[in-house]
């Protein structure tokens, strides 16, 4: 039986690669992001490639209040409860400089792009969803390892940790797993902006176990898992996917 499955960040990269996962499941898949054309070109490339692809592309930004309540009518106008949301949207600050001003800017963006887009999500459809449904958020090895600079991103991605056990409790009684999916290096996504240099990017495969990037489609598989009747008992964890970089805790 056909789902709704609701994926942000959906556009490029993990998020585009989750969808077309759900896609080629025959799911109903509602792509959001913030760029409407890019997220028509994601929704346009995942029809292409996936026959019969049930997709939706809904430009929101997703951090604001407005946006949450945008998605709940768009998804309660579509009939049928939401089965997982998967909440791939964030980013990376610019740099803040020297003085405070910049510095809290650069704290807030980072806070506004990768907790907030997450949890206006969530907060959004819980009421819609349904039960034995599915939530997995999307943190990074920067949560473990820190992110340079004032380490604004990797803070902002290890408050979604605390979040998830939250919601994982606070759901469990419907049946809904929460989990957190926190990836290493993943090639081809829009994080680093116009590319790692060649040796920054050499380093980070070397720092692996087996000796590779990661793909978008080896994060956006276990994000299927999570959702599927196979991963029904798994909750309150944050899984870490980075080929042996960092070693579990």
């Amino acid at each position: 039986m056909s789902r709704l499955i609701v994926v942000t960040g959906a556009s490029a990269g993990i998020g585009k690669a989750t969808a077309k996962r759900f896609a080629e499941n025959k799911d109903k898949v509602l792509l959001v992001a913030r760029g409407e054309q890019r997220l028509h070109r994601a929704a346009e490339e995942i029809t292409s490639d996936v026959p019969g692809a049930d997709v939706e592309p809904l430009a929101l930004d997703m951090s604001d209040a407005g946006a949450a309540h945008a998605l709940r009518e768009r998804v309660a106008a579509a009939g049928l409860p939401p089965g997982a949301l998967l909440c791939c949207a964030g980013a990376v600050p610019a740099p803040g400089g020297e003085d405070i001003s910049s510095v809290l800017t650069e704290w807030q963006e980072a806070y506004r792009s990768n907790v907030l887009t997450s949890v206006m999500a969530v907060e959004s459809l819980l009421p819609l969803m349904a039960d034995g449904g599915s939530i997995v958020l999307y943190s990074s090895i920067a949560a473990y390892r820190g992110s340079g600079g004032t380490g604004a991103y990797g803070a902002a991605k290890a408050a979604l940790h605390s979040y998830v056990h939250v919601l994982a409790t606070r759901l469990g009684q419907r049946g809904i797993n929460v989990n957190a999916i926190a990836p290493g290096y993943v090639a081809g996504t829009d994080l680093f902006g116009d590319g790692l240099p060649g040796a920054r990017e050499s380093m980070l495969v070397r720092q692996t176990a087996l000796g590779r990037a990661g793909d978008p489609a080896d994060i956006a598989e276990l994000g299927f898992y999570l959702c599927s009747p196979g991963g029904a008992y798994v909750t309150s964890q944050i899984l870490q996917i980075n080929g042996g970089s960092q070693h579990g805790v």
